[in-house]
Parts: C-alpha cells; structure tokens; sequence
C-alpha cells in the first residue's frame, strides 16, 4: 500500500488571495511537505464567472512568490466535464439522482431548516415528480439534478470521521443536509461532487482548507462510498478574522497580497505572521516557507483552533 501523503491546492480564481486563503494554503504545503509528500494544484473554475486568466496568473505567481510550490498540475476543473458527467451517469445507474426545479428564490423563501454552511435542508418537493411532470416542466426551465440521501437509520445515513484539526466530527445526512445538488440548472456541475472526482482521481489523501468547509465533509465522504473511492484524511484549519472579529473576504480586499508584495517586497513578514498563530514562529520573526517544515506538527494547528486567530495589517 502507498502510504506517500498527497495534498492539494485547489483555489478558485475569484480574486487576489488574502491572508487567510495564504493561511489555509501554508497548512496545505506545510502539512503535506512536513510528511514528504507532494502537493497537486488544481484550479477550481467551475464556474464561469471563474474563467479568468489574468486572476489565475496572479494566483500562480503569488504562490511562487509564497515558496509554495506543486509537483503536479495544474489541473483546470473547466477542463473535466466530460469526468464529472460520468460520474454522474454512474449515480444515475443506481437510481440516486432526480432532477429538481425548484429555484434559488424559493429554496431559501422555505421555512426549512438549514445546514451549518447555510444551505437550506432540501424538504425533497421534487423528488417524487412523475416523468410526465418531469417533461412538462422541462419545457420551462432545465431541471438542477439532486442526489438522494439516506434515512438515519440506513446504511450511510449516518457519516462520521475524525479530523486532524477538530476531532471526531457526526453528521445525519437527511437532517443536517439533506438532497443536494450535483449539478446546477445551467449545466454546471456542483462543488461537491467536482472535489470528490478530482481529489481521487489525482491521488489526493490529505485535504486541508479552512473551517467554513467543515461541513461539506460528510456530503463528499458519502459521494466517495457510493462512487467506490478512497476517503482522504481531512484537515479543516481556523479561519482568520481581523482585529474587529470580521472574517477576511475577498470582496472586501482584506490584506489582498498584491497591497501586501508592493508593501513589504518579499513574504518572510506575512509568512512569520501567520506561522505565529499556529505557534511555528515568534511574534514579529520573519521566515520563507522553508525553513518553517521542520516545526510544523498538527497538535499545535489543533491548539490554534480553540483560540480566535486574529490578522491585522
């Protein structure tokens, strides 16, 4: 058996990283490298809003720029269709996908309880349709393709696993999550089922991102049961917030790392910043990605986790 660690980067071209997504990314490197493993890059543009060249060459260049470096990739999600349809196809074989036409508007006008993320709980209103009110409605509008989900006491409605930051984590899939969407009304394939495939297909075996995708976990562990893949080890690091308690956003330009390269010129400063709260470097010491290896070790990311990690500019 391989027991070689694979990690990843998966960033989406969005925008200019900020300190948090450089924070999620160093936990990435250090975790994977810390290990002797290698780091896969792959570009997360599903979306159409997300094919950007320019935002993906900055996106390069600022982990260059960081000392993160991959040995493999990089891979574009805009590439794959033609992988995650077949996956697809394969749920659909046995009988787990319904098509869903229920629009954004209404989901969230529903007195529905709501995932941890968010998300409306699907309350299932189309996943009894007939196929003569599925082709009548197809007529309106595309249907959106959701994924059936087990009753608590069937097999797999229940997920539980342990991850390396947060502990033992226990999700009931019907009540915590519900139906979810593997492709969206426009053709687009969802999130959750786009990571799965890739993450096994290139090998990945430890994912490491921020603690708003926590989550997520127990509705892509279940997609791996049923498509027949191995489960990564998952990782789910704290999420930055600023002095004030705000979490860090792209949309708001918050230490956006091209104000940060024209400030301070090289990374030492921000990388010294961020490995302090997770206990690898003093308060103040500048260092490169390097030299920070050989002190990382998950116990002291778990410490980190039940505090608040606070950046400020």
């Amino acid at each position: 058996m391989n027991n070689v660690v694979v990690g990843r980067f998966a960033p989406t071209p969005s925008g200019r990283m900020h300190a948090g997504n450089v924070f999620a990314a160093l936990m990435a490197w250090l975790g994977t490298r810390s290990a002797g493993g290698r780091m896969v890059l792959r570009i997360e543009d599903l979306d159409p809003r997300a094919h950007n060249p320019e935002a993906t060459r900055l996106l390069l260049d600022d982990l260059r720029w960081l000392g993160l470096d991959w040995d493999e990739g990089p891979y574009y999600q805009s590439q794959r269709g033609n992988i995650y349809s077949e996956a697809i196809r394969s749920l659909e074989s046995k009988g787990l996908i319904y098509p869903c036409f229920c629009t954004r508007a209404e989901l969230h006008a529903a007195s529905a309880p709501h995932a941890s993320d968010g998300t409306p709980v699907y309350a299932g209103t189309c996943k009894g349709l007939s196929q003569a009110e599925v082709a009548r409605r197809s007529l309106v509008r595309p249907p959106a393709l959701r994924l059936r989900v087990p009753k608590a006491n069937e097999a797999l409605g229940v997920i539980e696993f342990d991850d390396l930051v947060y502990g033992p984590q226990r999700e009931v899939l019907c009540s915590e999550c519900g139906d979810f969407l593997v492709q969206r009304s426009d053709g687009v394939i969802a999130y959750q089922l786009a990571v799965v495939v890739d993450d096994a297909l290139m090998g990945v075996t430890q994912v490491v991102r921020g603690h708003d995708l926590l989550s997520s976990s127990s509705r892509q562990i279940y997609l791996q049961k049923l498509l027949g893949y191995d489960q990564p080890r998952y990782a789910h690091v704290p999420l930055l917030v600023t002095p004030e308690g705000r979490r860090l956003s792209k949309r708001d330009r918050d230490l956006d790392l091209g104000v940060i390269r024209e400030r301070d010129g090289g990374p030492e400063r921000l990388l010294g910043q961020l490995a302090s709260l997770v206990g690898l470097a003093q308060e103040g010491e500048p260092i490169d990605a390097a030299r920070l290896v050989d002190r990382f070790a998950w116990d002291k990311v778990r410490a980190c986790a039940r505090k608040s990690c606070v950046v400020d500019a």
